[in-house]
């Protein structure tokens, strides 16, 4: 799966939350600075081609659908930073997390649990 920009994210942040919309719906869902209506139809054409957005014609516009769910994404970009920082290794990412004071006692006695669950 390909890598999005920062730009392309935050659109795919906001269709994603959406789950389908016309331009100015998704222009409308921005954060402020909301983006010239260009740009986002520029950035969703992009991501048309990427292949992360579908485009349903409704006469002379278009819907847009994300066409990757956001946990999928999550996921590869995960195992991406993983393979790339971590050696692989998830267990390393947990680490430095906890070396970085990101993840709390608290947090990680969830996990735990999470993983005993399973």
């Amino acid at each position: 799966m390909k890598s999005l920009t920062k730009a392309e994210e935050q659109v795919m942040k906001v269709l994603w939350k959406m789950e389908n919309g016309m331009l100015m719906e998704i222009v409308g869902n921005m954060p402020a600075p909301k983006p010239h209506k260009n740009t986002v139809a520029t950035i969703l054409k992009t991501l048309v081609d990427k292949g992360f957005v579908e485009i349903e014609n409704v006469g002379r516009h278009h819907r847009y659908y994300p066409a990757v769910s956001k946990d999928k994404y999550s996921r590869e970009t995960l195992t991406k930073v993983a393979k790339g920082y971590f050696e692989g290794s998830f267990s390393n990412v947990v680490s430095f997390l906890i070396d970085e004071d990101k993840l709390s006692v608290k947090e990680l006695e969830l996990l735990l649990q999470q993983l005993k669950k399973k």
